[in-house]
């Protein structure tokens, strides 16, 4: 008999449940429990023009984004040919990972109270970074952050960029529920 392994509920997940849920629906004043945003999914994107030509390059991009996310990702593919940039359809240009569940719980505590304070000179993420429908975008220029990946073990210092796609309907949800997540958002 097969028997699935779960995961157990994560401190996000729970601090979401518990007190972030009530203190939205005050705010915001919904009529409906399902109204109050949520997150639904969280993006990993790596953008690696060097991969059509280092195939090095792309496997230890592979194994830093699966140790970073603790899943594997997929590598995206040119889907036209482009002669000034020397690419042919179907070539490696970047690799992704969409994380839901007990992974983007996960992910997002590490983020939030572990890679994000050890940026250098860290004030907080920018506010201004929402796309309009409370989804939040942000860039992240090095790998080191991540407490996962080591100093000795990376050849290159590469970035990413990280999307948290929410239910919110505004930024202004948006804003407020990963305000009550954690997310250190500077003053402007």
């Amino acid at each position: 008999m097969i028997t699935l392994k779960t995961m157990p509920t994560t401190r996000l997940k729970t601090l979401y449940q518990d007190s972030i849920v009530p203190k939205l629906n005050n705010q915001f004043q919904y009529t409906n429990i399902h109204q109050v945003p949520k997150v639904i999914k969280v993006t990993l994107n790596r953008g690696m023009g060097e991969a059509a030509q280092n195939a090095k390059a792309l496997e230890a991009s592979l194994s830093e984004i699966a140790l970073i996310s603790g899943q594997k990702p997929v590598v995206t593919r040119a889907k036209k040919a482009i002669a000034g940039f020397k690419l042919r359809q179907g070539m490696p240009v970047g690799i992704m990972v969409t994380l839901r569940g007990e992974r983007m719980y996960a992910f997002l505590d590490r983020l939030i109270s572990l890679a994000l304070p050890r940026i250098r000179d860290f004030r907080g993420v920018s506010p201004k970074s929402f796309d309009g429908r409370g989804n939040y975008t942000l860039g992240l220029r090095e790998q080191l952050i991540f407490p996962e990946i080591e100093y000795d073990s990376i050849d290159q210092v590469r970035g990413m960029d990280i999307s948290i796609i929410t239910t919110a309907k505004n930024d202004e949800e948006g804003r407020a529920l990963l305000k009550e997540m954690g997310m250190p958002f500077r003053d402007q």
